[in-house]
């Protein structure tokens, strides 16, 4: 495959560049560190890149050869990094795991020294083994490279060993960035380890899938539900804090509603998709229960999005970041069944009126929420949360937070990646 092309700063300001946007931002090539290959944090970085370089940045994507390509890519993509292998056995699935994380670093440390990058930008913030791989980071912090991170979930309160070490790792997590990205207004625990931390609240955009080809009332009889049927739809990864039990059992209190899950099993430390099948069984709703389990090409997400009503999105009262799965729902204007803890999810769904909001971790207030959508079906504030909540917004937000961080003056400073839906691809492939 071709190495993208090393353009001139000229070349750069007439062909990609709008002339106005280059003039007020002033920025220099951006290296985008996402691990993530798959889910809500895979596709924010994805929507985010092209976001950047439509507002003029020019961005080169550090990711697995397993991250997704051909979605209209407006960066470059360097596809060097490790993905974390997972065993039968959970010892060699958490061993694979840490060695990811070390040799990932070590990857995006040879990369910025050999690309002369000066921005990084983390896809997300991560705390694992922090005290082991942050000292590498810190002296290219002291070297001049500016760091900046996303901080999809602000509250770090899933403990991995003693909790010294939890609270050593999350300082050390943050002690190397210059300014972090947030989805709301939160009192940030960085644990002592940055004590000149920048911050800016961003917006996040919806999230684009293909078209539909299929009629709403064709999907819906092609998986058995009646017209006049009020469908929930849960989907993207199954995982326990989404309290897709309470919906389960609220359907034997809520004749009128069917039930779609669509998604891919997160781990094996959560319930299995078939725990919850037996639990329908078990209260009597299984016949109101459609389940597609496993990988949902994008072409599909659309047919699943224009047969439902309500969206599930009832986590539990730890969840308080954003939801990516509130970001598909925005782009097909379908409102909410929503819980959490306090964060984004709760500020945007009461503000802009995007659902019905039930007390988290509630069976009888998922009851009371389905029966007030039966009388008082919510009416969204969809066209002025569109624009308060897109990725140009969020993509002018980062690169003003960047040039606050730091004058960002200098030259471009070849070899980068040159914006230009060029693919990087080099013999290491991690």
């Amino acid at each position: 495959m071709p190495i993208a092309t090393v353009w001139s700063r000229e070349r750069i300001r007439s062909v990609v560049l709008p002339e106005r946007v280059f003039a007020a931002y002033n920025v220099q090539p951006i290296l985008y560190y996402s691990p993530s290959s798959f889910g809500g944090i895979a596709d924010y970085a994805h929507h985010q890149a092209n976001a950047l370089v439509d507002a003029g940045a020019d961005v080169c994507m550090l990711c697995a050869p397993s991250y997704p390509t051909g979605r209209q890519e407006k960066y470059a993509i360097r596809p060097q990094l490790m993905d974390g292998r997972s065993h039968r056995f959970k010892r060699l699935s958490q061993l694979s795991f840490a060695n990811s994380i070390l040799r990932n670093i070590d990857t995006l440390d040879s990369v910025v020294v050999d690309g002369r990058y000066r921005t990084v930008l983390l896809g997300s913030y991560a705390e694992y083994l922090a005290p082991l791989w942050s000292g590498k980071l810190r002296r290219l912090q002291r070297a001049g490279v500016q760091f900046a991170s996303i901080v999809h979930d602000p509250v770090r309160n899933f403990v991995v060993g003693p909790r010294w070490w939890h609270r050593w790792s999350v300082a050390c997590g943050y002690s190397f960035l210059h300014h972090v990205f947030l989805h709301d207004s939160i009192d940030l625990d960085t644990a002592g380890g940055a004590r000149k931390l920048s911050r800016t609240v961003i917006p996040i955009g919806p999230y684009a899938f293909p078209p539909t080809e299929v009629d709403r009332g064709e999907f819906r009889a092609r998986l058995g539900i009646p017209p006049q049927a009020h469908v929930l739809l849960g989907f993207g990864h199954i995982r326990d804090g989404k309290n897709l039990d309470l919906a389960i059992r609220a359907l034997a209190h809520a004749p009128e509603f069917y039930l779609i899950i669509v998604g891919k099993e997160q781990s094996e430390s959560q319930m299995p998709a078939s725990a919850y099948q037996d639990l329908a069984v078990e209260v009597g709703v299984a016949d109101r229960c459609r389940w597609n389990i496993g990988f949902i090409a994008e072409e599909d997400i659309g047919s699943y999005f224009a047969a439902c009503d309500l969206v599930l999105l009832t986590y539990s009262r730890d969840f308080r970041s954003a939801s990516s799965v509130l970001s598909a729902a925005a782009h097909y204007r379908k409102p909410c069944l929503a819980s959490s803890g306090e964060g984004n999810l709760r500020s945007v769904v009461q503000e802009y009126q995007l659902g019905i909001w039930v007390e988290p971790d509630n069976e009888r207030s998922v009851v009371a929420g389905l029966r007030e959508y039966l009388v008082r079906p919510p009416q969204p504030r969809w066209d002025e949360y569109l624009q308060q909540n897109s990725w140009q917004r969020n993509a002018r937000l980062v690169l003003a937070g960047f040039t606050t961080t730091d004058d960002m003056s200098c030259a471009l400073t070849p070899p980068y990646c040159a914006a230009s839906q060029t693919t990087m691809h080099t013999a290491n492939q991690g």
